[in-house]
């Protein structure tokens, strides 16, 4: 039953009318939290987004992505030590969490927080988005949000009850021998990569992304089209920068 759920999953991108009850939702947040967190510190918040205009405002940091503005419910997952700080400063503790090794700390638990949201949705008949565009546009999405220091926008995820999801196309993933190694990690020779990509490669969606982008390999649509490096470094800057701004300082 578990593999199943698994196997079938689907991300819905398109949303019916019907609406998200509030104590659903809820329920859902409190199952998630019951994921697993670092010292028991759950170093996360999540920012319940239904205000229409507050999902126009937030639209365009997203690349007015459909989603944001047609799903009933967008959730912002936030890193937060600031709730953590508050309580230290409240119980003669000095906090001391402005560091890197803290901020990777608050990304893992509010990563694996998001997703064991994401399951427990789809498992009550939601449908889910991950939008990949939270941290290239940070600062912004804080602005709207009105997020204090300490505190990051990490993935923002859209929900709602899906309109078609007969309609909404199964996502690809790699065999589970791309990515699986025995004991130590496997490098990847010429022949095994192949191997590893090549039903990837070979579906017509992704034949139809290399002819449309001009390419001569699937590889060079992430390199050039989606990913690019120029790009990569550029969200890199704004991020670190407004890392840094939020109060986790790089050089510590």
């Amino acid at each position: 039953m578990v593999n199943e759920y698994f196997k079938n999953r689907k991300t819905i991108r398109k949303y019916s009318s019907r609406p998200v009850d509030g104590e659903l939702l809820r329920q859902l947040i409190e199952a998630a939290a019951e994921a697993p967190t670092t010292g028991g510190m759950q170093l996360y918040s999540v920012v319940v987004t239904r205000d229409e205009e507050k999902k126009r405002q937030l639209a365009p940091h997203h690349f007015f992505q459909k989603m944001v503005s047609e799903a009933p419910v967008v959730l912002t997952f936030c890193a937060d030590f600031n709730r953590m700080d508050c309580w230290c400063e409240a119980s003669d503790a000095v906090p001391c969490y402005g560091n890197f090794q803290s901020f990777l700390s608050a990304m893992l638990d509010v990563t694996v927080f998001a997703q064991q949201f994401n399951t427990a949705a789809e498992m009550a008949g939601l449908g889910c988005c991950y939008i990949g565009t939270t941290t290239y546009n940070a600062p912004q999405i804080a602005e709207v949000l009105e997020l204090p220091t300490m505190v990051l926008p990490v993935v923002t995820l859209t929900v709602g009850y899906p309109a078609d999801p007969d309609a909404e196309p199964k996502a690809e993933r790699l065999p589970v021998e791309a990515i699986m190694h025995d004991e130590t990690y496997h490098d990847y020779d010429l022949e095994r990569i192949r191997a590893v990509y090549a039903s990837k490669e070979a579906l017509e969606v992704n034949k139809g992304y290399v002819a449309e982008n001009g390419k001569q390999t699937l590889a060079q649509v992430f390199t050039d089209v989606r990913y690019p490096k120029a790009n990569n470094e550029a969200f890199s800057k704004v991020f670190v920068d407004f890392m840094q701004e939020q109060g986790f300082k790089i050089p510590f």
